[in-house]
Protein backbone atom coordinates (compact mmCIF):
# COMPACT_ATOMS: atom_id res chain seq x y z
CA UNK A 1 0.00 0.00 0.00
CA UNK A 2 1.34 3.43 -0.90
CA UNK A 3 1.07 5.92 1.97
CA UNK A 4 2.11 9.45 2.91
CA UNK A 5 3.76 9.76 6.31
CA UNK A 6 2.05 12.31 8.55
CA UNK A 7 4.70 12.03 11.29
CA UNK A 8 8.30 10.88 11.51
CA UNK A 9 8.20 7.09 11.89
CA UNK A 10 11.29 5.28 13.14
CA UNK A 11 12.85 2.95 10.56
CA UNK A 12 10.39 4.10 7.91
CA UNK A 13 10.90 7.77 7.09
CA UNK A 14 10.19 11.41 7.80
CA UNK A 15 6.87 13.19 7.68
CA UNK A 16 5.81 14.01 4.13
CA UNK A 17 7.60 11.05 2.55
CA UNK A 18 5.73 8.68 0.25
CA UNK A 19 6.44 5.05 1.15
CA UNK A 20 5.20 1.61 0.19
CA UNK A 21 4.35 -0.53 3.22
CA UNK A 22 2.60 -3.84 3.83
CA UNK A 23 -1.18 -3.57 3.74
CA UNK A 24 -1.62 -5.05 7.22
CA UNK A 25 0.99 -2.72 8.74
CA UNK A 26 -0.79 0.28 7.25
CA UNK A 27 -4.35 -0.80 8.13
CA UNK A 28 -3.65 -2.19 11.61
CA UNK A 29 -0.97 0.13 12.95
CA UNK A 30 -0.14 3.24 10.94
CA UNK A 31 -3.61 4.45 9.88
CA UNK A 32 -5.34 3.97 13.29
CA UNK A 33 -2.53 5.95 14.98
CA UNK A 34 -2.91 8.66 12.31
CA UNK A 35 0.72 8.32 11.29
CA UNK A 36 -0.09 8.00 7.58
CA UNK A 37 -2.77 8.67 5.00
CA UNK A 38 -3.39 6.64 1.87
CA UNK A 39 -1.69 7.95 -1.23
CA UNK A 40 -3.83 8.92 -4.20
CA UNK A 41 -3.73 11.52 -6.96
CA UNK A 42 -5.66 14.13 -4.96
CA UNK A 43 -3.29 13.81 -2.03
CA UNK A 44 -0.24 14.91 -4.07
CA UNK A 45 -1.00 18.59 -3.45
CA UNK A 46 -1.42 17.86 0.24
CA UNK A 47 2.10 16.40 0.31
CA UNK A 48 3.70 19.68 -0.75
CA UNK A 49 1.62 21.67 1.70
CA UNK A 50 2.49 19.28 4.49
CA UNK A 51 6.22 19.33 3.70
CA UNK A 52 6.17 23.11 3.92
CA UNK A 53 4.41 23.04 7.31
CA UNK A 54 6.83 20.43 8.62
CA UNK A 55 9.80 22.51 7.52
CA UNK A 56 8.44 25.55 9.37
CA UNK A 57 7.79 23.47 12.51
CA UNK A 58 11.30 21.97 12.44
CA UNK A 59 12.88 25.42 12.14
CA UNK A 60 10.83 26.71 15.07
CA UNK A 61 11.71 23.62 17.14
CA UNK A 62 15.42 24.08 16.38
CA UNK A 63 15.32 27.72 17.50
CA UNK A 64 13.68 26.71 20.78
CA UNK A 65 16.17 23.87 21.26
CA UNK A 66 19.10 26.22 20.66
CA UNK A 67 17.88 28.65 23.33
CA UNK A 68 17.25 25.79 25.80
CA UNK A 69 20.75 24.48 25.03
CA UNK A 70 22.32 27.79 26.03
CA UNK A 71 20.39 27.84 29.31
CA UNK A 72 21.33 24.23 30.10
CA UNK A 73 25.04 24.92 29.65
CA UNK A 74 24.87 27.39 32.54
CA UNK A 75 22.96 24.94 34.77
CA UNK A 76 24.56 22.78 37.45
CA UNK A 77 22.59 20.00 39.14
CA UNK A 78 23.51 18.98 42.68
CA UNK A 79 22.67 15.54 44.07
CA UNK A 80 23.16 14.50 47.71
CA UNK A 81 23.74 10.78 48.22
CA UNK A 82 24.90 8.33 50.83
CA UNK A 83 28.49 7.31 50.21
CA UNK A 84 30.53 4.24 51.15
CA UNK A 85 34.19 3.40 50.70
CA UNK A 86 36.26 5.17 48.03
CA UNK A 87 33.45 7.72 47.49
CA UNK A 88 31.19 5.13 45.86
CA UNK A 89 27.47 5.76 46.12
CA UNK A 90 24.92 3.46 47.67
CA UNK A 91 22.82 3.31 44.54
CA UNK A 92 23.39 5.56 41.55
CA UNK A 93 22.32 8.77 39.83
CA UNK A 94 20.41 7.74 36.71
CA UNK A 95 18.97 9.56 33.72
CA UNK A 96 15.57 9.49 35.45
CA UNK A 97 17.02 11.32 38.47
CA UNK A 98 18.61 13.90 36.19
CA UNK A 99 15.32 14.36 34.29
CA UNK A 100 13.49 14.96 37.59
CA UNK A 101 16.06 17.59 38.68
CA UNK A 102 15.78 19.28 35.28
CA UNK A 103 12.01 19.29 35.69
CA UNK A 104 12.38 21.00 39.08
CA UNK A 105 14.60 23.59 37.37
CA UNK A 106 11.88 24.26 34.78
CA UNK A 107 13.12 22.14 31.86
CA UNK A 108 10.82 19.37 30.63
CA UNK A 109 13.27 16.93 29.05
CA UNK A 110 12.53 13.28 28.41
CA UNK A 111 14.87 10.88 30.20
CA UNK A 112 15.58 9.09 26.90
CA UNK A 113 17.24 12.25 25.57
CA UNK A 114 19.77 12.22 28.40
CA UNK A 115 22.83 10.41 27.10
CA UNK A 116 24.29 8.62 30.08
CA UNK A 117 26.38 5.53 29.25
CA UNK A 118 26.33 4.20 32.80
CA UNK A 119 24.61 5.47 35.93
CA UNK A 120 26.82 7.77 38.00
CA UNK A 121 28.21 5.83 40.96
CA UNK A 122 30.94 8.13 42.29
CA UNK A 123 30.96 11.53 43.94
CA UNK A 124 32.38 14.51 42.13
CA UNK A 125 31.56 16.58 39.07
CA UNK A 126 30.32 14.82 35.95
CA UNK A 127 29.32 16.18 32.55
CA UNK A 128 26.16 14.73 31.03
CA UNK A 129 25.16 15.21 27.41
CA UNK A 130 21.53 15.89 26.45
CA UNK A 131 20.28 15.50 22.88
CA UNK A 132 17.63 18.18 22.38
CA UNK A 133 17.00 17.98 18.64
CA UNK A 134 18.66 16.86 15.43
CA UNK A 135 22.20 18.17 15.62
CA UNK A 136 21.62 20.12 18.84
CA UNK A 137 23.10 18.76 22.04
CA UNK A 138 23.86 20.40 25.33
CA UNK A 139 25.92 19.49 28.35
CA UNK A 140 24.87 19.78 31.97
CA UNK A 141 27.17 19.63 34.97
CA UNK A 142 26.08 17.08 37.55
CA UNK A 143 27.66 17.42 40.98
CA UNK A 144 27.29 14.44 43.32
CA UNK A 145 28.09 15.22 46.96
CA UNK A 146 28.15 13.27 50.21
CA UNK A 147 24.94 13.45 52.20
Amino acid sequence: MKVILQKDVANLGDAGDVKIVADGYARNFLIPKKMVIKFNESSKAAIEQQKHLIKVKKEKRKKISASVSEKLKELSLVFKAKVGEEDKLFGAVTSLDIAKKLSEAGFEIDKRKIELEHPIRKTGEHTVSIKLDEGITSEVKVLVEKE
